[in-house]
Order: C-alpha cells, then structure tokens, then sequence
C-alpha cells in the first residue's frame, strides 16, 4: 500500500507562484507514473500534469508553459512548480502514482491539497 503526504498548497495572488510536493511511502519504484490532478469547485478531476519514466513528461494544455513537473527518485517524491498563476486554477490538487505489478495496476491518491489564487 503506497501513502501520499501533499505539501505546498496556499493562498496566492495572481502572477504568484507555488510549488507542490508529494512524498510517496511504501512500495515504489523509479518506474512508476506519479502525476498531479486538480478538482475545481462544480468540476471533474482533471488532469494537471504527468511524469513517468525517462522522464517523459505530459501537461494540460491551459498549464503548458507556466507549470513544471519533476520528480526526484531517491526522495520519492514529486513536485509541481506553477507560475503565473491564475484565479481559473484555483482546485484541490491531488497526487496521483500508476503502478503495474505483475500485470495488476494499482492507483494511489493523497489526500488533496487546496491551492487558492485570489485576482
């Protein structure tokens, strides 16, 4: 059973920046996709950003160019710089890890960590 621990989420003007962090225990390997989502209020869960081995790395389009994801392996842990923020990202964000072992996929999910951007 892998646990997640978000950090970094606030309250932030617009233009301002915030970095997440999510620390992984248990179970995890290098391989592993851990990615970032986000739950507006009256929205679905969207997918913010994604990194998995290489590492390749995928983003929302309404983020590219202003959030950065990355990881660091030996920390287990992954982190989400976002820049220029605006009030439309203002959401609960949530960290994600996709494992696959022997052919069982598995997902984990923290408990959310509520980022506010006021204009």
């Amino acid at each position: 059973q892998v646990q997640l621990v978000e950090s970094g989420g606030g309250l932030v003007q617009a233009g301002g920046s915030l970095r997440l962090s999510c620390t992984a225990s248990g179970n995890i390997f290098s391989t592993d996709a851990m990615g970032w989502y986000r739950q507006g209020p009256g929205a679905q869960r969207e997918l913010v950003a994604r990194i998995t081995t290489g590492p390749s790395t995928n983003y929302a389009d309404s983020v590219k160019g202003w959030f950065t994801i990355s990881r660091d392996n030996a920390k287990n842990t992954v982190y989400l710089q976002m820049n220029s923020l605006k009030p439309e990202d203002t959401a609960v964000y949530y960290c994600r890890v996709e494992q696959s072992r022997l052919g069982v996929r598995m997902d984990s999910w923290g408990q959310g960590t509520q980022v506010t951007v006021s204009a």
